[in-house]
């Protein structure tokens, strides 16, 4: 394990990242003396700053956020995740194993992706950030967004990034990092959550429902208003190509053709879903503001609560993702075991005090 501190130009702007390769950080132990008079003063130093330290270790645990909003799996199979505030790490997903931790300070991360050359991509809620898996060097994107209030990602078939912010969308090209058409008049304003249907089309969750959206043309298709709740807060696609839709009122199932309901998960109902995704045997994965359940999307039986959760509130679910479900939470990153169903929190990225 080594540490890197490096300060990485970023088009303009300088990012103080540290990089973490490798397993475990090594913690030094106790340094101890043989000399009792040098063992008084340094009790006695120790009781002139116990309560100053405690002070401040109650500080840090009451300012830490434990957040893990955001989860990618790459192309070898690693897993990307992302905290509040402001860590991007590679995990290995088999054994759990840190690879690589970026620190950029004072950065609000939201949303994850990887475009098709394997690059990462994070939404921050100051603007577009760019990592390149060889190397671990962060670039940020000085890009003209409606906003650099980065709320989601998505690519395209083109391979174009789409980008989500609280004033509208954003085209970009991954490739020459050049910003290519945004669309500020965007129906519902902010770009929650994103998903493709079968033909290619945008589906964008809004404040006021979902979004059908042209990526050849970077225009409206359809409006869809009529979803209880109104804010969609989670997006996700059946084997079928029907959309999942979660709001602070429930689950729902929206046809792509038309953008009619289908219908409404009754087990769901009043619940306040915010986070969705389908397994490989199309298990549906339902995250709320209490809970993390899973449920046989074909008569929505549910099939269990998962249990042993860091935080009870679900921000992000990676299924198959080596030989796991890894679930970012309000208090930190765990997985799931598919023989157990039982969770199991990532000791480096988690509250301690919700072990």
């Amino acid at each position: 394990m080594k540490w890197l501190k490096t300060s990485l130009g970023m088009s303009g702007l300088a990012i103080s990242a540290t990089v973490l390769v490798g397993g475990a950080i090594a913690v030094p132990t106790g340094i101890t003396t043989n000399e009792p008079q040098e063992a008084a003063i340094a009790a006695s130093r120790s009781l002139t700053t116990t309560t100053a330290s405690t002070e401040l270790l109650i500080s840090q645990r009451l300012t830490t956020d434990y957040r893990v909003p955001a989860l990618q799996k790459d192309f070898t199979g690693s897993l990307w995740l992302a905290t509040w505030q402001g860590q991007i790490a590679r995990i290995n997903a088999e054994t759990g194993e840190v690879q690589a931790r970026l620190t950029m300070p004072d950065k609000t991360i939201g949303a994850l992706t990887q475009d098709r050359v394997g690059r990462i991509w994070a939404g921050t809620y100051s603007g577009l950030v760019r990592v390149d898996p060889r190397t671990n060097q962060v670039t940020a994107q000085n890009l003209s967004l409606p906003s650099n209030r980065v709320l989601s990602l998505q690519i395209d078939t083109r391979g174009f990034l789409w980008v989500g912010t609280d004033q509208g969308l954003a085209m970009v090209s991954p490739d020459q990092a050049q910003l290519m058409t945004t669309m500020q008049e965007l129906s519902g304003t902010s770009a929650n959550v994103m998903t493709l249907d079968d033909d290619g089309h945008l589906w964008v969750g809004t404040l006021n429902g979902l979004t059908q959206v042209d990526t050849a043309r970077a225009a409206e298709i359809r409006v869809v208003r009529d979803i209880p709740g109104g804010v969609v807060q989670a997006l996700a696609r059946d084997a079928q190509g029907a959309l999942w839709v979660g709001t602070p009122e429930g689950l729902f199932v929206v046809t792509p053709e038309d953008g009619s309901l289908i219908r409404q998960v009754t087990a769901m109902v009043g619940q306040n879903v915010q986070s969705l995704a389908f397994d490989e045997n199309q298990a549906l994965w339902i995250g709320t503001d209490a809970e993390l359940s899973t449920m046989n999307p074909y008569n929505g039986e549910i099939f269990g609560q998962v249990l042993g959760l860091p935080g009870r509130q679900t921000l992000a679910i990676s299924p198959d993702t080596g030989n796991k479900v890894w679930i970012g939470t309000s208090e930190g990153l765990a997985w799931v075991s598919t023989t157990t169903g039982r969770a199991l929190p990532h000791g480096a990225f988690v509250n301690p005090d919700s072990l």
